[in-house]
């Protein structure tokens, strides 16, 4: 044989014996299956198995080396998830229980235990995540047969042979236990639970490591269990099991008691007077991050026993390996390490040293998680993180304020907490936290000080507003941001000086912010247009309209000018008026003689040029305002270049708002980016007028 062939059958020989087929002290050839054999030469091979093992019941070498050949192939063959119903229906459990008989008392047989551990291997392949074959088994008399191979070292001694079949018989209860209730409860009524007690005191760490995963499937959910577990004094030795260097062990240990914990209050409290705390505060820096996994998950219920645990586990430094966990590749670790920090932070202490150990910028970076639970904790971390006033400053400056404006959540609580996050923060925009943000705004990193500034524009009070963003150039900052190249930071710019347009005023953009100092005298709208109360005439589309000298000098300069001063038209009988529509020059009428008009959006823009034209500042606002609530992703533009040239500086506003509102929605169209840039510096002097107009007002 080459030694290519000798090197990949030692491979195989040795992947058997990882797996449970082959027990190391075996030094037999084994058969393997061929990949290319179809699934009737496979059914063929089951049958033949099961009738080998029907028919080797003697305690003759030959029926037991064929026997254990049997059993070897059988367990290759269930590794098939398309062929281990058939194994089943074969009849292959009763003929393995036959090989479970206890032997003759004398009676030595040829390869001592292996038969036995070959057949419960292949039992306990079949019996894993098969709920229907668990019972099946259970049903044919397993459980006393396992029961029975646990007694043997009384009788048998300790041979490495015994000490893995007594693995074996413990893994296959594990198998035929997990998620089985009813199986469960009968292992424990049948005493079984004192037989695994006592492989704890073989010094076999393997041996401990199967009891402790049998044990910790039967006390899962099952209060019976957990009792006689406890009455049998089991945790001292799984609390020793932590501690082991091997991470087979200290990962079964932890996952039985993890079991146990979990099922009560009483059991939590149970397992920490065992001790528990510091050894699973240890495993978070385990290798294994399925120990990593547990132990985290272990911290959480026990910090929800009281508030003087919440203490201990902080001062017993959980703290900086959890948040550690929270920047792990692996989705489960982040979650439980949030989970555990989450109940953590309950404690006021404990919202210091999570952000003290650098925790805040992990949490914040986990709301973008797809995860609903991760979310939740995240969200509920950063929520109780908020409360204390010394972590805002922190939550700003690593964004968190953009992330939780930004965020997908998608379950309710986690919406709720952000919301009530939102609010504290707010609340505690003044004083300390204020200047600290000043601080920062002005000679932290630029990335900092564009964030405290988007920040600011959303949370600070409005009677800080002229004092952070005029005094102190926030408004800078945000320009930056909106006239970048970059759309997020375009996006965030445009959100945060749409927040701050709001909170500023308390005057909506569509509604007009001008009102006449002098007081004026109205006339019925009946004398419009009167030939019988006229003493000058206009001629409108070739028509002649009648009005009163008296009431247009009174409401525009421009009337004044051109019937009381110096123009031609002061002496003509008929005064012409271009490019006036009739229908516009008489709604003008309206406005002068009565003060009011209804603006018909139609002819609110023609309407406006004439209020511009003749100086009627409160027509023009008027229009304006029926202008501004037609503003749609649409006519924008076009209402923003129209606003500029007629000098419509509410409407101009509105547009303005408009713009920054609809980003996402405005920021495909080619003109976007063009339009933005090129009124970037006006929206800023417009924001500097607002906030200082506002200063004026108080």
């Amino acid at each position: 044989m080459s030694t290519g062939r000798r090197s990949l059958k030692r491979n195989r020989r040795q992947k058997f014996v990882e797996e449970g087929a082959v027990h190391p002290t075996t030094d037999r050839k084994v058969l393997a299956l061929e990949p290319q054999q179809s699934l009737q030469d496979l059914l063929s091979e089951v049958v033949a198995q099961v009738t080998i093992l029907n028919s080797s019941l003697s305690s003759s070498q030959s029926d037991r080396l064929a026997a254990m050949h049997a059993n070897h192939l059988l367990f290759e063959l269930a590794k098939n998830k398309l062929i281990v119903d058939t194994i089943v229906e074969c009849g292959a459990v009763p003929s393995l229980l036959k090989h479970l008989k206890v032997p003759e008392p004398g009676v030595t047989k040829p390869y001592e235990h292996e038969v036995e551990w070959g057949c419960v291997c292949v039992l306990a392949i079949l019996a894993k995540n098969r709920p229907q074959h668990q019972q099946l088994i259970v049903d044919a008399g397993a459980l006393a047969y396992l029961m029975d191979l646990l007694k043997r070292h009384k009788t048998c001694g300790n041979s490495p042979a015994l000490i893995g079949l007594l693995r074996s018989a413990a893994n296959a209860i594990n198998n035929l236990a997990a998620g089985n209730s009813s199986i469960q409860t009968r292992f424990g009524m049948e005493g079984g639970i004192p037989l695994l007690v006592e492989l704890f005191e073989f010094d076999d760490a393997e041996l401990q490591s199967a009891a402790a995963g049998a044990l910790c499937s039967l006390a899962f959910k099952n209060d019976e269990n957990q009792n006689q577990i406890l009455k049998f004094n089991v945790l001292p030795t799984l609390v020793l099991m932590l501690g082991s260097e091997d991470a087979t062990i200290h990962c079964e240990a932890v996952t039985a008691i993890s079991s146990l914990a979990t099922s009560s209050p009483h059991m939590t409290t149970e397992v920490l007077l065992a001790g528990a705390l510091q050894p699973v505060i240890i495993l978070l820096r385990s290798c294994c991050s399925t120990s990593q996994r547990k132990a985290a998950r272990l911290i959480g219920i026990f910090a929800m026993t009281d508030s003087d645990c919440k203490v201990q586990i902080a001062q017993r430094g959980a703290i900086p390996p959890l948040i550690d966990l929270l920047n792990s590749p692996h989705a489960e670790l982040r979650e439980v390490s949030a989970f555990a920090i989450a109940v953590l932070v309950k404690d006021p202490h404990n919202q210091v040293g999570v952000a003290y150990n650098g925790g805040i910028e992990p949490l914040l970076n986990l709301l973008s998680s797809k995860s609903t639970n991760l979310q939740h904790h995240a969200t509920y971390s950063v929520y109780c993180l908020a409360k204390n006033e010394d972590n805002v400053a922190d939550i700003v400056k690593f964004g968190g304020v953009q992330k939780l404006l930004d965020g997908d959540f998608r379950a309710e609580p986690a919406k709720q907490f952000v919301g009530e996050t939102m609010e504290l923060l707010e609340e505690k925009m003044h004083g300390r936290v204020l200047k600290q943000l000043l601080y920062l705004m002005r000679f932290g990193e630029k990335v900092v000080q564009r964030r405290v500034a988007l920040a600011l524009a959303r949370l600070c009070s409005p009677d800080d507003q002229k004092f952070i963003f005029v005094d102190n150039n926030g408004l800078a900052f945000l320009l930056d941001l909106l006239t970048s190249r970059n759309l997020n930071k375009k996006r965030e710019a445009s959100m945060a000086l749409h927040s701050l347009a709001i909170r500023t005023t308390s005057i909506s953009p569509l509604e007009t912010t001008s009102a006449s100092t002098t007081p004026k005298v109205y006339i019925c709208e009946k004398y419009v247009n009167n030939p019988a109360h006229s003493d000058v005439t206009f001629l409108v589309e070739g028509k002649r309209f009648y009005a009163r000298r008296i009431y247009l000098l009174t409401y525009s300069d421009v009337f004044r000018a051109m019937l009381d001063g110096v123009y031609r038209e002061k002496e003509a009988k008929d005064i012409p008026i271009p490019n006036i529509k009739w229908v516009v020059f008489e709604l003008m009428m309206i406005f002068i003689y009565t003060g009011t008009v209804d603006v018909n959006l139609d002819l609110a823009q023609d309407l406006l040029r004439a209020a511009d034209q003749y100086l009627l500042d409160e027509l023009k606002e008027s229009c304006e305002c029926v202008i501004a609530k037609d503003i749609s992703l649409e006519n924008v533009s076009q209402l923003y270049e129209f606003s500029e040239s007629m000098n419509a500086m509410s409407l101009k506003r509105a547009c303005t708002f408009f713009l920054l509102e609809q980003f996402d929605k405005l920021r495909v169209k080619p003109w976007y980016s063009r339009l933005m840039r090129r009124i970037a510096p006006d929206v800023i002097e417009f924001f500097r007028s607002l906030l200082a107009n506002r200063i004026d007002k108080k």
